[in-house]
């Protein structure tokens, strides 16, 4: 019997990397826990992917790639005259209250570059793209590198604690970057 052609199985196989990080996290990715979940053979994810790294790289740059599609669209999205410190406490909240462990994948793929080399650029390219995404409604670079800074400590404290997020306070921080300091809600 001849090979059967299947060009989506690379894309299948990436999908099936990141639902098994969104699972049940980084440490459980496997060439064999992707494949079962891909419903592939073995073989074929260590054909696309010779090694972890390979896969984990592929995995988090479709992340990183569809995130910042979702951000772009958002802020192209916002009115001309919009409240960014509003605009984007709103974002934070959002996400938030979506899909829990979606928000818990994408980050552990994101602080999987504290520990893996080759999986660092695509993490800067991610937090690079957030502050030019932010750049075109701020006045300056260093504005827009702390608002995505922010982004990802607000994000970040949500998730380590469990607390409530508070969009009120996360807009009256965000106000503070930009360089005003309105009343929270009124931004």
């Amino acid at each position: 019997m001849g090979r059967r052609y299947d060009p989506d199985r690379r894309q299948r196989i990436i999908d099936a990397a990141i639902r098994v990080v969104s699972e049940r996290g980084i440490a459980a990715l496997s060439h064999r826990a992707v494949a079962a979940e891909a419903d592939v053979p073995l073989g074929s994810t260590t054909y696309h992917f010779a090694t972890l790294d390979d896969l984990l790289v592929a995995a988090l740059q479709q992340q990183t790639d569809d995130w910042l599609a979702m951000v772009g669209h958002w802020e192209r999205g916002l009115a001309p005259d919009a409240s960014l410190a509003a605009a984007l406490a709103e974002l934070i909240g959002e996400s938030m209250a979506a899909d829990r462990s979606w928000l818990l994948m994408e980050y552990e793929l994101y602080l999987a570059a504290l520990r893996y080399e080759r999986v660092r650029p695509i993490a800067a390219v991610c937090v690079d793209g957030l502050a030019e995404v932010l750049r075109r409604r701020t006045d300056d670079e260093t504005t827009a590198r702390a608002l995505a800074g922010l982004t990802d400590g607000l994000t970040l404290q949500h998730l380590l604690t469990g607390r409530d997020y508070d969009k009120t306070e996360a807009e009256a921080i965000l106000a503070r970057a930009i360089g005003g300091c309105p009343t929270p809600g009124t931004g």
